[in-house]
């Protein structure tokens, strides 16, 4: 996003926005689970093993397990490595050690609830495919290893049914979470790009506000007059004059509706000159502080005075840039919306932490909710050239008005702002 840049797909276990995601670690803890689950069965095989009818067959299986497991460790800590293949193979050897457990264990072992082979290792299946693919290929995977305990490993007794529900609901609960989780920062992916994607665009209509739109809007004024002027003479220069005038003005519209996205607003008749569109940001000295009360002096005439402290204003030279243009855009909106007599006085106040310019008028003011309706028009000179440029730095922006009782804008920015 510029913060854009932070941001990261959340589907299938990627990392979420911000380079985090709710997954890795449960990933991770599914990994050490299936670790600490093959221990347990493997303690409990060698104090029982001699109480099995075919004791090697037991351990020929669990040394696959342990070869499978330690081998898929790394697979089942990283989403992009626990493909369904590794989960069908893993949901093989569970259901072959449960039905291998009705086959090398005794008979009065089993009908007294005698464990499987794999005992709880079998979970870290059911969770693999819960933190993959969500509930129900946890629901699924679930079912498959419960109907191999029933008919593989004692029938449907009490202890299996009650086993089988409970690798059930765990499954489906972490599979439930998983879902959230990935839907939760999917959203929080999209909401951090529509965020970047907005600031750019705020930028990028500062920058048009204060340069392009103001040339197309002078282009299309003096192609009218020009036109006007030209009229009584053969026409033909005054046709191309006035076409020109008019193909400005449509591009200007056209161009306001981009930055504002909505449809064309009305045509402007703009009474503004190129000369006074600069941009002081790009003026200023990038390699240290930089005198905010030099950059304001060029907005200086018969009409505008300025009040500043006796010594160097200093700010960061990008800082100062973006004020000194934001100050500019405002005395822009005296000359063209205040009147021909109306005079501004530009208040700099010098704090030890921030810096304020008050820019306050005679001029006549306007009504409440004026701001609001030049803004939907794509009339953007407050929105994003004042109070857009302000924001950035850290700072805010105030502006008060009401009608015949002129307009103030008091600009405060931090003493270390950067945008």
């Amino acid at each position: 996003m510029t913060e854009g840049a932070r941001t990261g797909a959340a589907v299938g276990g990627a990392v979420a926005a911000g380079g985090m995601s709710v997954e890795l670690p449960l990933w991770k803890a599914i990994s050490y689970f299936r670790v600490l689950a093959l221990c347990y069965a493997l303690l409990r095989y060698v104090n029982s093993y001699l109480h099995f009818l075919h004791p090697v067959a037991g351990w020929i299986y669990f040394g696959a397990l342990i070869l499978w497991t330690l081998a898929t460790t790394r697979a089942f800590a990283n989403p992009q490595r626990c493909n369904r293949y590794v989960l069908g193979v893993d949901l093989t050897l569970a259901v072959t050690g449960i039905v291998m457990s009705g086959l090398t264990d005794s008979p009065a072992r089993i009908s007294h609830g005698a464990p499987t082979l794999p005992t709880i290792w079998a979970a870290g299946t059911v969770l693999g495919f819960a933190a993959k693919g969500g509930w129900r290929p946890a629901a699924a995977s679930g079912a498959v290893i419960g109907v191999a305990n029933i008919l593989g490993h004692g029938g449907p007794t009490g202890d299996n049914v009650h086993n089988i529900v409970l690798l059930l609901v765990a499954g489906c609960a972490i599979g439930y979470v998983i879902e959230l989780a990935r839907a939760s920062e999917a959203t929080l992916t999209r909401a951090l790009q529509v965020e970047a994607a907005t600031r750019e665009r705020e930028r990028l209509s500062r920058d048009i506000h204060d340069g392009v739109l103001q040339v197309l809007a002078l282009v299309q004024r003096r192609g009218a007059e020009a036109g006007e002027h030209d009229r009584g003479d053969d026409g033909g220069g005054g046709r191309v004059f006035a076409e020109l005038g008019r193909l400005a003005g449509e591009q200007e519209r056209a161009l306001r509706a981009l930055m504002t996205g909505g449809p064309l607003p009305a045509q402007r008749q703009p009474d503004t000159d190129p000369a006074e569109a600069s941009d002081p940001a790009e003026a200023s000295d990038p390699a240290g502080p930089t005198d905010l009360t030099a950059l304001l002096r060029r907005y200086t005439d018969e009409r505008i005075t300025l009040s500043a402290p006796g010594g160097p204003v200093l700010l960061p030279a990008r800082a100062a840039g973006e004020l000194a243009a934001a100050v500019g855009a405002a005395v822009d909106n005296v000359r063209r919306h205040a009147g021909e007599s109306a005079r501004a006085w530009l208040l700099v106040e010098d704090e030890p932490a921030a810096v304020t310019v008050s820019i306050r008028d005679d001029g006549p003011g306007f009504a409440p909710g004026r701001l609001g309706e030049a803004e939907r028009a794509g009339r953007l000179g407050v929105s994003q050239s004042i109070r857009g440029r302000v924001l950035d730095l850290g700072g805010t922006a105030e502006l008060y008005s009401a009608p015949g009782e002129g307009v103030e804008v008091e600009l405060r920015v931090p003493r270390k702002a950067s945008p």
